[in-house]
């Protein structure tokens, strides 16, 4: 009793088009499918748009692991001091990346 069967199921489908009406289903579905491919496309240009301007978002992830290796050695100035450009190039991209995603007025 507490599975639903296949009957089950099919009297909910049958309910939902009841409400709904395939036309508007099918809106629903052509509108879901869009926005997915909407998001798909968008993840492959900000691939692009990262790979065109140096791999700075590689850089970002590089940085971490040499920011502990220098704060482990307080001696070493130099990865201090890349890490530190890293970080700033780092910031400068997400700002980007928010301005484009939020709309006007929202940040």
């Amino acid at each position: 009793m507490g599975s639903f069967s296949i009957w089950h199921w099919l009297v909910v489908l049958l309910i939902v088009i009841l409400v709904f009406g395939t036309k508007k289903l099918r809106n629903i579905g052509h509108d879901l499918g869009s926005a997915i491919r909407g998001f798909k496309e968008g993840m492959k240009s900000g691939e692009a748009e990262a790979e065109e301007k140096g791999g700075t978002v590689v850089a970002k992830t590089e940085a971490q692991p040499s920011a502990t290796a220098s704060s482990a050695h307080p001696s070493s100035t130099a990865n201090a001091a890349g890490s530190s450009a890293a970080e700033k190039d780092a910031t400068v991209i997400e700002g980007q990346i928010r301005e484009k995603a939020l709309p006007d007025g929202m940040g």
